[in-house]
């Protein structure tokens, strides 16, 4: 031999190189990671949502949605979309809505997602916020939540 020890940058070049020459570019690997994919759709569904973005929604919700809101009614995705077309056209007294507190846990092709929900009305500053759980599949590297549970935090009057 002749004494040629690679270093940690010809090791990260060949393997590069590597996932290159199979077809994987380095940023497919990110792509992967499903808890990191449910999140990103995630904050994309809650800024479509503060502004009714009706393709968000229908990409959002499975079709055979069971969606049981804070107030107890159950309805499905069929009873989103209605409301979406009902929807004032002049959004800019919609809340804004954000996460805080996420969590997901991923089993195959299937997640759950809790997180707290944050409606922020622009107009006071008021906040509500409530607990959401989401259960979601992965069909066709599409996920989709087709349970969920909306539950209202009681304001402490802080």
């Amino acid at each position: 031999m002749n004494g040629f020890k690679p270093s940690g940058l010809s090791i990260l070049f060949a393997f590069l190189l590597t996932l290159l020459a199979a077809g994987i570019a380095p940023s497919a690997l990110a792509d992967e990671d499903p808890a990191a994919k449910l999140h990103d759709l995630l904050d994309a569904f809650l800024a479509g949502a503060s502004v009714n973005d009706v393709e968000m929604h229908d990409r959002f919700w499975a079709e055979d949605l069971i969606y049981t809101s804070s107030s107890g009614e159950r309805f499905g995705k069929a009873a989103i979309m209605q409301g979406l077309e009902q929807a004032p056209e002049d959004d800019s007294e919609a809340p804004v809505y954000s996460s805080e507190d996420v969590r997901i846990r991923v089993f195959d092709e299937i997640a759950v997602v809790t997180f707290r929900l944050v409606a922020t009305e622009l107009a006071d500053d008021t906040r509500a916020e409530y607990f959401n759980t989401g259960v979601f599949r992965n069909l066709d590297g599409l996920w989709q939540a087709f349970t969920w549970q909306a539950t209202k935090i009681p304001e402490t009057g802080e």
